[in-house]
């Protein structure tokens, strides 16, 4: 089994290692907040914040910090999610102390100068409107929206640009010292690195230790109900998306539907999805289902474009290979076949060295434990037809689904 090396600071910051004989090292740090952890008038918020965290701390200016690792060929980068804000670094193995003090410096101590404000917050304006122009993402936020409405978990990640043009230094400051916490973070290093040389380089770094956390702002209850809602964009294709509320990443019916939503409409072109609507009848060109999971929720959808005339002939297709999983369970052949395909599937994307890194350190994050291959395949080889069906028929009744088209 793959051994990871972990260690938590005296703050509370967790620490994950895994080694490596690449001399090209992953590291950086993984916060649990995220736009779930916004209040109702910081909508955008977290996002906000990522953008600003590289725009100047208490020793370094915007260009030093974009020249600090690029400058020796590393990349530093960012994003923002429900549940995370991701700041990261690929780097050479001899410039890895380097990643640490600058990712450590914008993470911990960013002033979010107001000048900086003024120039980045037209550059995410932009990004929002490149968002908007582009329905086959969108929907994916606008699909959210619906399911948890009232929520934070329902909020828009990248905001609206005029609240965005009214937020301040202050509001950015307020919002970090409330949710950038070491006992709120873990930082993760994938690569050729000495483990307690790690830990002692982490020991000396100045993270702030007296912000402030936000359980006293806990989320309101998610009150789901199934709709069916048409916006009118004017879009040369129609997008769909068809779903429900999902389970949470420690709800034991998760792997049965990990499997389903692999058989029903994964990256694989032999999908059932993918084989109805596309190969069968010429109907799309993407249909894929995917699920999220969320620390006390998830969210299961599919999603296809296609030409506004064939949208209820397509609708129809989906209702068929829902149904069909619900009425008849899978044969052994079937399963053992299914579960083959998704093991290869993980071991393919596992060697993407980043991708690995980011999801290992996001389950310590959350979970509290290691991401374990072996571990995994051992859960997927534990799913019977049976447990497949029964998620089937909680998920999918006709009744329990929510449809939101963009036409």
């Amino acid at each position: 089994m793959t051994k990871y090396n972990t260690y938590t600071l005296k703050n509370g910051l967790r620490i994950i290692h895994l080694p490596s004989a690449s001399q090209v090292v992953y590291c950086g740090y993984q916060i649990a907040a995220g736009t779930r952890n916004e209040g109702s008038q910081e909508i955008g918020m977290a996002h906000f914040c990522e953008h600003m965290t590289f725009k100047g701390t208490e020793k370094r200016h915007a260009l030093q910090i974009i020249n600090a690792l690029e400058g020796v060929g590393g990349d530093l980068n960012a994003f923002t999610n429900k549940e995370d804000t991701v700041f990261y670094a690929a780097i050479s193995k001899e410039h890895f102390t380097k990643a640490v003090d600058v990712l450590t410096d914008i993470v911990f101590h960013s002033t979010y100068p107001q000048q900086e404000i003024d120039k980045e917050v037209e550059v995410i304006c932009d990004e929002i409107e490149s968002y908007n122009d582009s329905p086959a993402e969108l929907i994916y936020d606008e699909f959210e929206n619906i399911l948890f409405k009232g929520h934070p978990l329902g909020h828009n990640i990248l905001g609206t640009a005029d609240v965005l043009r009214t937020y301040t230094t202050n509001d950015a400051l307020r919002f970090v010292q409330r949710n950038y916490l070491p006992e709120k973070a873990v930082f993760f290093v994938y690569g050729d690195i000495d483990f307690k040389k790690l830990c002692k380089k982490m020991n000396s770094e100045q993270l702030i230790a007296d912000g402030y956390d936000d359980l006293a702002h806990p989320s309101p209850a998610i009150n789901y109900q199934p709709s069916i809602v048409t916006r009118e964009i004017g879009s040369h294709q129609a997008h769909v998306m068809i779903g429900t509320i999902g389970y949470a990443y420690k709800d034991p019916r998760r792997m049965p539907l990990y499997l389903l939503n692999n058989i029903l409409g994964g990256p694989g072109m032999n999908a059932r999805l993918n084989l109805s609507l596309r190969e069968r009848h010429g109907l799309v060109y993407t249909v894929e289902s995917t699920m999220v999971n969320y620390s006390d929720t998830g969210v299961w959808s599919i999603y296809f474009g296609c030409d506004h005339h064939d949208i209820r002939s397509c609708l129809r297709l989906v209702r068929r290979e829902l149904d069909r999983i619900m009425e008849k369970p899978l044969n052994e052949r079937q399963l053992i076949a299914a579960k083959r395909q998704l093991k290869g599937q993980i071991a393919i994307a596992c060697d993407n060295r980043e991708q690995f890194a980011l999801d290992f350190g996001r389950s310590f994050l959350h979970h509290g434990h290691e991401r374990h291959l072996e571990e995994l395949y051992h859960h997927i080889d534990a799913i019977t037809a049976e447990d497949i069906q029964k998620v089937a028929c909680e998920l999918f009744p006709a009744d329990h689904l929510t449809i939101l088209i963009f036409k």
